[in-house]
């Protein structure tokens, strides 16, 4: 066996996802396995619906508390516990709510937009301690956009309370597949955040691989065996139009979009070798970047698109490297650990969240760009996929749990985990889209 095919094999394990199975209706249920101890106490009371017809079963108030327990950093009172349900600030009794130890509470309304066609979600957010309004605000959203509108409220009451911006209104996109061999099904699903609303964005009897969101979150970009060979599409989230990017001789692998949505690091061996490439999304040039006997692959842009990070085993094992985006001499980014690859960059650019290796067992590791030391969030042992949230908070990735494959979630301080479990079958390769505007 040649060098060269050696590589080739090593970048389609590098890309590859494990078996994976489920049905493409299955809802994510999200579960907290470390939970943080220093969660702020929350009231969400029940919001008054002022609406024709029954209230939805799932309520705007129930999604919200959903989402702020879900963070960790938010510990909701069970509306059971609620000695009393006020929707008016006239009808708050703070003294009540400091006794119940209680920090913040939460009222809102739900009523018909004024144009008929939709809702307005009106809520406000009080310091119980200081009986003072930190928000007060007028969520509108149009039909059937109820669950939407909920998780922009709890992005807000999110970022009054931490300062951050909240990410609870973005997706999520992963790869699941359903039979064994002859009889596999691949499908690239894009859900909500809180795994809410799963879809089936494409299907195939072959491998779906390495999903990228487009800036804007209307588009995706995966890798796709249908034909045989891998090959690069994009597609439309919202219409399923798709435009094929590339599938030349050898391997079309592991795209990624700039920030500004006008190009696209992917890694391609037409060369003979798994090396760098950015296309121009408008004029369709590719233009080589990386030229090396190693294997160049997993190519990410930072956040201000002056650089590209990639993994490469050009210094014999696999660690992330950097190069400018317009071309030039990497340099290597990554200076601990015997394995560091599928990066993914921080909001901010600061900090990179890795699949980091020893012997047999995988974890999520941040590097800090700063300090030049990683920070290890996962137990292991098959961690892999790091994505992170658009506001940094969190780090979405794919693990095994017994014989079958979940996502989880890590703050980015390590204190809090969640689970995302499907009710059958497996689930892989995560991508957290950018705020959806």
């Amino acid at each position: 066996m040649t060098d060269i095919v050696k590589k080739q094999i090593y970048l389609i394990l590098i890309l590859a996802v494990f078996a994976v199975a489920r049905t493409a209706s299955a809802q994510l249920q999200i579960e907290i396995i470390d939970g943080n101890p220093s969660a702020l106490p929350i009231a969400v009371v029940p919001f008054q619906w002022m609406e024709a017809g029954p209230p939805p079963a799932d309520a705007v108030d129930a999604i919200v508390a959903g989402d702020l327990y879900r963070s960790g950093l938010f510990d909701p009172m069970a509306a059971e516990d609620m000695p009393e349900k006020p929707t008016d600030p006239e009808s708050i009794r703070f003294g009540t709510w400091r006794l119940l130890k209680v920090d913040y509470i939460v009222i809102g309304k739900v009523r018909t937009a004024a144009d008929g066609m939709g809702h307005e979600i009106i809520y406000q957010l009080f310091d119980v301690h200081k009986q003072e309004q930190l928000l007060s605000r007028i969520t509108t959203v149009g039909p059937g956009d109820l669950r939407f509108g909920a998780h922009r409220v709890a992005d807000a009451i999110y970022e009054t309370l931490t300062g951050v911006p909240g990410a609870f209104s973005t997706r999520i996109a992963y790869v699941t597949a359903t039979g064994v061999g002859a009889g596999s099904r691949y499908e690239l699903v894009v859900a909500d955040a809180d795994g809410y609303g799963p879809q089936s964005i494409v299907g195939s009897p072959e491998p779906l691989l390495s999903p990228a969101w487009s800036h804007d979150g209307r588009k995706l970009a995966y890798v796709s065996f249908e034909q045989g060979n891998s090959a690069i599409y994009v597609q439309d989230v919202s219409t399923g139009a798709r435009e094929l990017i590339s599938s030349g001789r050898g391997i079309n692998g592991a795209p990624a979009f700039s920030p500004d949505g006008r190009k696209m690091a992917l890694t391609l061996s037409r060369s003979g070798n798994p090396e760098i490439y950015v296309r121009d999304m408008a004029t369709g040039r590719t233009e080589q970047l990386t030229t090396h006997w190693s294997i160049d692959t997993e190519p990410v842009f930072s956040p201000d698109g002056r650089f590209i990070y990639f993994t490469s085993d050009r210094g014999g094992r696999p660690q992330i490297y950097r190069l400018p985006a317009g071309g030039g001499n990497p340099e290597r980014v990554t200076l601990e650990g015997e394995y560091n690859a599928r990066a993914s960059m921080a909001p901010d650019g600061r900090k990179i969240a890795v699949a980091q290796g020893r012997g047999n067992e995988y974890r999520i590791a941040v590097w800090d760009m700063e300090t030049e030391r990683f920070t290890v969030l996962t137990p292991g042992k098959l961690d892999e996929s790091p994505s992170f949230a658009p506001n940094g908070s969190m780090i979405l990735y794919a693990t095994r749990e017994g014989d079958r494959g979940v996502l989880s979630a890590v703050s980015a301080d390590g204190s809090v985990r969640t689970r995302l479990v499907l009710s059958e079958g497996d689930v892989r390769e995560p991508a957290w889209s950018p705020v959806i505007r």
